[in-house]
């Protein structure tokens, strides 16, 4: 009988390895990105600090969308502020999380050749995409029940 580790992970080529190294470099920049704004005050629209419009669905329907507070999430849980990154967009601290765990696991996947605890990695994507959207919208819709 065979056991896997989680050092058994799917081997890498150079180009993969080295795409892993760009994507950590890419939610590095990312955090550095939300270090940079303040937060809003209003738990959501720290967007507009980067010159984007305001939210158009919340413009044409005076709800907030399913992603509202995201950056305002992600810009508090890089100063620690986990109580108002959860106030702002609770899938939002939940997603920063991810990203965060994924720089160190994407540089040691890199140096290793190997993607560390990943077997089956479009089955590992696939699986975090779908619980990233359901509690995306299920968040949502408490929201909405709770605003209404």
């Amino acid at each position: 009988m065979t056991f896997r580790t989680i050092f058994d992970g799917q081997p890498l080529r150079r180009a993969e390895r080295g795409a892993l190294v760009v994507w950590a470099c890419l939610l590095i920049a990312g955090f550095s990105v939300a270090l940079s704004l303040e937060p809003d005050n209003r738990g959501f629209g720290t967007h507009q600090r980067l010159g984007l419009p305001p939210c158009t669905f919340r413009a044409l329907f005076g709800f907030s969308c399913p992603s509202c507070g995201m950056t305002t999430s992600f810009s508090n849980f890089v100063r620690g502020q986990f109580a108002a990154s959860v106030a702002a967009n609770t899938t939002g601290l939940i997603l920063a999380l991810c990203c965060a765990v994924q720089i160190p696991w994407a540089l040691a996947s890199a140096w290793s050749g190997r993607l560390i605890g990943i077997h089956r990695p479009e089955s590992a994507a696939a699986t975090l995409l779908v619980v990233l959207a359901v509690l995306c919208l299920s968040e949502w819709i408490v929201r909405l029940s709770l605003a209404a």
